[in-house]
């Protein structure tokens, strides 16, 4: 009977720790091999796990003639937190290393998801702003395209907190983020034209990255790839969904925007040169540091994510400038990110998904959903093939990031061995 006990108790911490993985966006196949690793270090083997989006099933037979022991557990709360990512990280280190045996293990996992975050509420909605601000300034804007990029990102933040909070789902929340996004831009053109030029449609760009940069593409991609297609398919159409609600949002705020007269100019941008390069590398680094404070990861790695991020952004522009094009380039720095990655999350003790998810926030590609939006709506549809372009663009753009970041990873891990 006590065997038993222990064996029921020992499958519920592994399930709790695998629900904190999946709700992060870790892979299912990282998922299934945490949970297998942590339950064999406890002396409970040849387990079976079965993840979907929404559950995880594990069981074990201890013998053939013995019924299977199953627990089951949903996964209802999808959040990015990478605080307590890391902390049942280094827990499953120390289960395994055996210097935490089950008890101790079910007493700090318990802390860990109740203890609630170092770092207050206020300070994520802070990073947020500051993350469009680096966006703003990767892009080209000026200060004042900076000022309302972060104050747009502020009150949209605290708008989807508020609407978490009323259990309206994601697809809503992301409608309402894209227009407020357009409208307090084409306000603060409006307000701001007596005195500066403002370019409204960096500061919408701006907030799609912000709107882009919470969904799951790397773990889709990566499911999809090594096997696990019913989880892999769910996680791609929440995605879609949501860059769905996205291009809802922004293409009714436009519509909203030229109803009452109050209409965006078309989307120009400068020429890159060395210096614009260099500009470019420093907003896309304090895009991706701020990305990972608002996410909540440990402070000692948010250099290193905006230093990766900020290289891998400047190589891109570089790259794209000499003329091998958008996609190849972003795959490119995406392999390069996944592959440093992974060694920079080792030395730092953090999860690899923390160091590579904000490092390729600069790539994200709302710049190319913007532009195919203004272009479907302009002339009367007349630049429709050109928008639909661009919208194919920021398609491939973005399975060029997942794919190139998933590469570099499985290229590190014998690297590193």
């Amino acid at each position: 009977m006590d065997d038993l006990r222990i064996l029921h108790r020992t499958l519920d911490l592994c399930l709790k720790v695998g629900e904190v993985l999946l709700s992060s966006g870790a892979g299912a196949a990282d998922v299934v091999a945490t949970m297998r690793a942590l339950a064999r270090a406890l002396g409970v083997r040849h387990t079976q796990v079965d993840v979907t989006f929404t559950s995880l099933t594990m069981s074990v037979q201890q013998a053939p003639d013995e019924p299977p022991v199953v627990q089951f557990r949903a996964v209802t709360q999808r959040e990015i937190d990478y605080e307590d990512l890391t902390r049942v990280d280094h827990l499953v280190r120390d289960v395994v290393a055996g210097d935490v045996d089950l008890e101790g293990a079910r007493t700090q996992l318990a802390q860990i998801v109740s203890s609630g975050h170092a770092r207050p509420r206020w300070a994520a909605s802070l990073g947020w702003g500051v993350m469009c601000a680096g966006v703003g300034l990767q892009l080209g804007g000026s200060l004042i395209v900076v000022v309302v990029a972060l104050l747009a990102a502020i009150c949209i933040d605290r708008l989807q907190l508020l609407m978490t909070r009323r259990r309206l789902p994601g697809f809503y929340q992301q409608v309402a983020g894209g227009v407020v996004a357009t409208v307090l831009a084409a306000l603060g053109t409006r307000l701001a034209e007596p005195w500066v030029h403002l370019n409204a449609s960096l500061v919408v760009t701006a907030n799609i990255i912000m709107l882009l940069a919470g969904i799951g593409f790397m773990g889709a991609i990566q499911d999809a790839l090594s096997g696990f297609f019913v989880t892999g398919g769910a996680r791609i159409l929440e995605a879609v969904l949501a860059t769905a609600g996205i291009i809802t949002g922004v293409s009714g705020g436009l519509s909203l925007c030229a109803a009452v007269g109050i209409e965006i100019p078309s989307l120009t941008l400068p020429r890159l040169d060395l210096a614009g390069v260099t500009s470019v590398g420093v907003g896309g680094g304090i895009a991706a540091a701020a990305f990972a404070f608002a996410s909540y990861a440990p402070l000692r790695t948010l250099l290193p994510v905006g230093v990766l991020g900020g290289l891998a952004l400047a190589a891109t522009e570089a790259m794209d400038e000499a003329g091998f094009g958008r996609t190849f380039a972003v795959g490119l720095s995406a392999f390069a990110i996944g592959l440093f990655g992974y060694t920079v999350g080792r030395r730092f003790r953090v999860p690899p998904l923390v160091v590579v998810v904000s490092a390729v926030v600069p790539l994200l590609p709302g710049l190319s959903i913007y532009r195919g939006l203004f272009l479907l709506g302009q002339d009367g549809g007349r630049l429709a093939a050109e928008g639909l372009l661009a919208m194919v663009t920021a398609a491939s753009i973005a399975i060029a990031l997942a794919s190139g970041v998933i590469l570099g990873e499985y290229v590190a891990q014998p690297v590193m061995r």
